[in-house]
C-alpha cells in the first residue's frame, strides 16, 4: 500500500486553491490522449525526466525509499536530465540526500502536500511544467496516480492493489482517491510500471490494462547487502519482522505463531519488530506488554537505513506473514545479508522468495511457528535455505531496475506521436 511521508494539513489553503483551481475534467476511461514529447532513443539522446520525489521527504519506506533508489541508480547510468521534483510546507529534502544524489536538479516548492495532491488528483492542475518552470519529455510517478503534465510522457506505477481490493485497510487520502482514480489513470499513462509479476497480473484482472501497457521493474538491495554471495559475519540475536505495523501485515497472527514457539521453545530468541505502528496496532501493543509475549517481543518503531542494517546483521531469522505484498523488499534484504527467511503464501512474496525459503499459509499461525522453529533448530536445512538466498537476492539490483526503468520510459515515448 502507497503512503506518502508528508503530513501536511491547511484547510484555509486547501479551500483557496480550491477557488483557483480549474473546473474538473469527466474522469470516465478513455483512452490515453497523444503526448507531445518527441520520441527520443533513451541509449542515445539526452531525456529530460521529471519524478515526484515527495514520498522520500521523511520516513523513507515503501515507495519513497523505492523513488531515492531508483534515483541514484538513473544518475549512475547518465545521458539522463532528472529532475526531483519535492513540495511540501514544512519538510525539506534531506541534506544526506542532495550529496547522495549529485547530478540531479531539485526543485522544491512550499506546497502543502494535501493541497497538491488534492489538486492533482481532482483537477490535475497545475502540471509539472508549470512547476518546475521547464519542460520535460518524461513525467514519472512513484505511485498509481499521474503527475499532471503538458506535454510529458506521463509514466505510473503501481507497487499493489491493496487499496482497491481491501480500502478498508488504506489511510486516508488513499482511501478517498486511490480506488476512483486508478484505472482512469493507468489507461491514460503512456505506460505502467509495476514491481512484480503477481501486481502485473493483478493490474491486467482488476483494471484490464494488457501486459504490452505494462513493465515489470523489480527493486534492488541496498548497497550493503553481499556483492558475493557470502553471508554478512554477524551474531544471531533475533527472529526479525520490519515493515509497517498493520494490518496488512498480518501482526497478530505473527504474535500467536512466536507465543507457540515460545512455548515449545523457551530458548527462542526475542521477536524484534521494527516498523511504524499504524493506529490499529494498538491491540498488538498491549498485547507484547503481557505475558507471555511481554520481555520477549520488542516493538522499535521506525528505523533508520543504517539500523535496519544492523538489524539484518544481527538476526537469526527473518519473518513476513503478509495478507498482500506487491514485493517485499525487507525479504529480499534479509536473503542477501545471509538470514533465512519464512514468508506467507500471498501475494508477491511466493514469487520473491521461490525455493530459498519457507512459504507457508498466511492465517496458520501453527503452521508460521512450526516453519519458524525448522529454520531456528534444523542446522543443514538452515544452511541451505542461506545459500540459496544469498543466490536468490544477486538477482536483484538496482543497476538492473534502472535498466527496466528507462525500458518503460522508452516505451511511454514510443507511443507519443
Amino acid at each position: 500500500m502507497l503512503a506518502y511521508g508528508c503530513q501536511d494539513t491547511d484547510s484555509q489553503a486547501v479551500a483557496a486553491c480550491r477557488t483557483l483551481a480549474p473546473a474538473p475534467r469527466n474522469r470516465a476511461r478513455r483512452p490515453p490522449p497523444p503526448c507531445h514529447a518527441a520520441p527520443v532513443a533513451l541509449l542515445s539522446s539526452t531525456v529530460r525526466i521529471a519524478i515526484d520525489y515527495r514520498p522520500a521527504l521523511r520516513t523513507r519506506t515503501g515507495v519513497g525509499y523505492w523513488v531515492f533508489h531508483l534515483a541514484r541508480a538513473l544518475l549512475a547510468h547518465g545521458r539522463l536530465d532528472l529532475t526531483l521534483f519535492t513540495s511540501s510546507w514544512k519538510d525539506r529534502p534531506l541534506p544526506d540526500d542532495v550529496s547522495r544524489l549529485e547530478g540531479a536538479r531539485i526543485v522544491d516548492r512550499r506546497l502543502p502536500v494535501r493541497v497538491l495532491n488534492l489538486l492533482w488528483h481532482r483537477v490535475e492542475w497545475p502540471s509539472i511544467e508549470r512547476l518546475a518552470g521547464e519542460p520535460f519529455d518524461v513525467a514519472y510517478s512513484p505511485h498509481p496516480l499521474l503527475m499532471p503534465a503538458r506535454r510529458a510522457a506521463q509514466v505510473v506505477t503501481i507497487h499493489d492493489l491493496d487499496f482497491l481490493t481491501n480500502p478498508e485497510r488504506a489511510g486516508a487520502e488513499i482511501r478517498r482517491d486511490y480506488p476512483r482514480l486508478v484505472r482512469d489513470h493507468a489507461w491514460r499513462a503512456a505506460h505502467v510500471i509495476v514491481i512484480s509479476h503477481y501486481t502485473a497480473r493483478q493490474v491486467e484482472r482488476h483494471l484490464g490494462l494488457p501486459p504490452e501497457r505494462m513493465t515489470v521493474c523489480y527493486p534492488g538491495v541496498p548497497d550493503w547487502v553481499s556483492r558475493e554471495g557470502q553471508p554478512i559475519h554477524r551474531t544471531a540475536e533475533h527472529v526479525l519482522f520490519v515493515g509497517t505495523l498493520e494490518r496488512r501485515k498480518n501482526i497478530g497472527t505473527l504474535l500467536d505463531a512466536y507465543a507457540a514457539l515460545v512455548a515449545r521453545r523457551p530458548e527462542a530468541p526475542p521477536l524484534v519488530l521494527a516498523g511504524r505502528a499504524r493506529p490499529e496496532a494498538a491491540p498488538w501493543l498491549e498485547r507484547i506488554a503481557r505475558p507471555p509475549l511481554a520481555g520477549r517481543v520488542r516493538c522499535l518503531g521506525y528505523v533508520s537505513e543504517e539500523h535496519r542494517r544492523h538489524l539484518f546483521e544481527t538476526a537469526a531469522l527473518f519473518v513476513m506473514p503478509s495478507l498482500e505484498e506487491g514485493f517485499g523488499l525487507p525479504v529480499v534484504e534479509a536473503m542477501g545479508a545471509g538470514v533465512p527467511v519464512v514468508v506467507s503464501n500471498r501475494g508477491a512474496l511466493p514469487e520473491v522468495v521461490e525455493q530459498a525459503g519457507l512459504v507457508v499459509e498466511a492465517e496458520d499461525a501453527q503452521a508460521l511457528s512450526g516453519a519458524m522453529e525448522r529454520m531456528l533448530a534444523d542446522e543443514a536445512f538452515r544452511s541451505a535455505a542461506v545459500a540459496q538466498g544469498l543466490r536468490r537476492a544477486a538477482r536483484f539490483r538496482w543497476d538492473d531496475t534502472a535498466r527496466s526503468v528507462l525500458t518503460a520510459y522508452e516505451r511511454a515515448l514510443g507511443r507519443c506521436t
